[in-house]
């Protein structure tokens, strides 16, 4: 039973939190990988492309709610995504014309590119604070759990309590959608197609007819779907605040960059990878050591990092692998 006690804890504080944040990631880094295979440049206004598209889901979701609109045990948030994607779209499609249609013109370095994206980021960081504000919301409606604690304990009568929250549930499934979703689009349309083409050889793609033009409005608008659906699902499972957003780009690009970015596969593994490893070194596992020794009670909580250097996690593997595997666990394009 003790044991019994120990998986559930695990399952509860580690698994269950950890493959939710990965998921997360994963379609964060999905839209980075997109942007760096196709349009060959690091984008780090992805973030705050996160949360601008948040945001407008936000504000649907507000009137949404202000009209008596439900959807039962779900968030209300699902019904605003598509007016969030097609925002984050319009955006994406007007700063592409603005800004990285003439870098892409004159063939900039990709060091250019990735510096005009770091003014790019401040501008939506900008742009988002405005529309929705500098303060925590928490916007997520419905039931708040599928398994309460209570119920666990109804159902299984065991010390240890499960809680599987709504948010949780819906972040994973919705995650597997859109990854199945992506693939499908990318192996199977004739657009996913040329996409591919545009990213293994630009100029022989040109010479066989692929307009290069439509293929990076599509690869923005895939950007914004990603981009806001990740945000959303984040800002539902944790709450929004515009700079967390700002804060999340690290972890993002080191599971891109873990998995081998520029490889959509790599991306969804390099997304758990740091998830887990995150979780893992910053949960106290006092509790669980408690179950495994019986009788055993450490002084400590066996934490081997502070919450408060979570992002240090992302960084350092980062930085082990650009140092020892520069292409990634999946032989990504080299950064």
């Amino acid at each position: 039973m003790e044991l019994l006690n120990a998986l559930v804890a695990l399952t509860n504080y580690v698994i269950i939190p950890a493959t939710s944040y990965g998921a997360q990631l994963a379609l964060g880094a999905l839209g980075v990988t997109l942007i760096y295979a196709v349009l060959r440049f690091s984008n780090f206004a992805h973030g705050d492309t996160m949360a601008f598209g948040t945001g407008v889901v936000i504000l649907v979701t507000w009137g949404l709610q202000a009209l008596g609109v439900s959807l039962g045990p779900l968030p209300v948030a699902l019904l605003a995504l598509p007016v969030g994607i097609a925002a984050t779209a319009l955006l994406l499609l007007g700063t592409d014309r603005v800004v990285y249609r003439y870098y892409r013109g004159i063939r900039a370095a990709p060091v250019v590119l990735v510096m005009v994206s770091v003014g790019v980021m401040f501008i939506m960081n900008a742009l988002t604070r405005f529309l929705i504000g500098v303060d925590q919301i928490d916007f997520a409606d419905g039931e708040r759990f599928i398994i309460s604690a209570r119920t666990w304990n109804q159902m299984t009568g065991m010390r240890e309590p499960l809680t599987l929250r709504t948010t949780q549930a819906i972040t994973v499934v919705t995650a597997a959608l859109v990854v199945v979703a992506l693939f499908w689009f990318l192996n199977r349309t004739r657009t996913g197609k040329s996409m591919r083409a545009f990213s293994d050889n630009e100029d022989l793609a040109l010479l066989s007819g692929i307009d290069p033009d439509r293929v990076v409005r599509v690869t923005w608008i895939i950007t914004a779907a990603l981009a806001t659906v990740a945000g959303t699902l984040y800002g539902l499972d944790k709450s929004f605040k515009a700079f967390t957003y700002f804060q999340i780009v690290l972890p993002i690009f080191a599971s891109a960059i873990v998995g081998g970015i520029g490889n959509p596969v790599g991306a969804i593994a390099g997304g758990f990878i740091i998830s887990f490893s995150e979780v893992g070194l910053t949960y106290a596992w006092k509790k669980v050591a408690g179950y495994l020794i019986p009788g055993w009670q450490p002084d400590g909580l066996l934490q081997l990092l502070s919450t408060d250097y979570k992002f240090a996690v992302s960084f350092v593997i980062l930085l082990l692998v650009l140092i020892f595997r520069p292409t990634g666990i999946f032989r990504g394009k080299v950064v």
